[in-house]
C-alpha cells in the first residue's frame, strides 16, 4: 500500500505514470533528475536519490560524471521505460534540474515556489501568486504556474541560457527579497517556520546549481497523492489548493494537457535587461 488514506497502491502510481507518460516526459527532456522513492509507502521512511549507485534501474540514463565532477553519475528519464523501471523501483516523484544536460552550467528557467506559513488562507496563496506574476511581467519575463500537489504553487519563467548558477540564483534572491520589501506584510524574505507564520516565503533556493523542482504531472509522496499541474493563469481563482488534482481526479485534467503552457518553448527572455532593473547586474549569493 502507497497511501493508506485513499487505498493507493504501487499498480495505481505504475498506472498513472503510464498514463501520464505524454505529457510527464517533455517535463523531463535532457535534464538530470532526482527520484523520491517511497519503498514502504508514504507513511515509511522516503529516499531522494540523484545517482543509482550500486543499483540499476532499466531505461533509466546515468549521464556523463564529468557533468557533475567529484559525484556519480547524474540519471535522466527520457522514455516510458526509464520511467517505469523508476515506478518499479517505488517511485513517486520526480524532480528536475533547471538546465538541461547540453548546458548544464546555463540554466534555462527559474522556479519561485511560493510556500504558505502557518496559519496562511488559500486566497492569500492566490493573492501572492498574482502580485509574483505582475513583477515578472513588468520585468519583461512571461511566467507561467503550476500546482505543486502539496501546499503551495510554483511559478516557472523561461529564460535565455545566457548566465550561470551563481547569477540566476542571485537574481531570484533579488526578486524575492523585492517582493518581501514592497509587501512586508504577505511576503517574508526569510526561509524558516518562525519568520512566515501568517507570511508566504518565495523560496528561490530551487535556483542553484544541482537543486530540482518536482516536474510537471508528477505525483506527491503526501497523504492524498496529490499531483503538480500546469495552470493557466486564468484557471487560478477556481484552484482549491496546491493539491487541488490528485491521483483520484487527475485523469479528468489531463485532457486538457499542455495547453495552459502554450507558447512555453518561445517565451525564454534574458534575465540581464530586468537584473538592471532591480539595480543589480550581477547580483551575489
Amino acid at each position: 500500500m502507497v497511501d493508506a488514506s485513499t487505498g493507493t497502491t504501487k499498480l495505481d502510481i505504475a498506472r498513472y505514470y503510464a498514463t501520464v507518460a505524454p505529457l510527464l516526459l517533455p517535463h523531463l527532456d535532457q535534464r538530470p533528475v532526482a527520484l523520491v522513492r517511497a519503498p514502504d509507502g508514504i507513511a515509511g521512511a522516503l529516499f531522494f536519490q540523484k545517482h543509482l549507485e550500486r543499483i540499476t534501474l532499466p531505461g533509466v540514463i546515468q549521464l556523463d560524471p564529468a557533468l557533475d565532477p567529484g559525484h556519480a553519475s547524474l540519471l535522466e528519464i527520457d522514455s516510458l521505460p526509464g520511467l517505469m523501471g523508476a515506478v518499479q523501483m517505488n517511485t513517486l516523484e520526480l524532480h528536475t534540474w533547471n538546465a538541461r544536460h547540453d548546458r548544464i552550467e546555463r540554466p534555462d528557467r527559474f522556479v519561485i515556489d511560493l510556500d504558505p506559513g502557518d496559519g496562511v488562507p488559500w486566497d492569500k496563496v492566490q493573492e501572492a501568486a498574482l502580485l509574483t506574476r505582475t513583477l515578472l511581467t513588468e520585468l519583461g519575463f512571461t511566467p507561467f504556474l503550476k500546482t505543486s500537489g502539496g501546499k503551495g504553487l510554483h511559478v516557472v519563467t523561461p529564460i535565455k541560457r545566457l548566465h550561470d548558477w551563481d547569477t540566476v540564483k542571485g537574481f531570484t534572491k533579488q526578486l524575492t527579497e523585492h517582493l518581501a520589501r514592497l509587501m512586508p506584510d504577505r511576503f517574508s524574505a526569510l526561509s524558516g517556520p518562525k519568520n512566515r507564520v501568517g507570511k508566504i516565503y518565495p523560496d528561490y533556493l530551487r535556483n542553484g546549481r544541482g537543486a530540482t523542482t518536482v516536474a510537471a504531472w508528477s505525483a506527491r509522496a503526501r497523504a492524498g497523492i496529490g499531483v503538480s499541474v500546469p495552470i493557466g493563469w486564468d484557471e487560478l481563482a477556481a484552484v482549491t489548493g496546491g493539491a487541488h488534482w490528485h491521483l483520484g481526479n487527475v485523469e479528468e485534467r489531463l485532457r486538457v494537457g499542455a495547453g495552459p503552457w502554450a507558447g512555453y518553448d518561445k517565451a525564454a527572455v534574458s534575465i540581464g535587461g530586468p537584473a538592471k532593473q532591480l539595480g543589480a547586474v550581477r547580483p551575489r549569493v
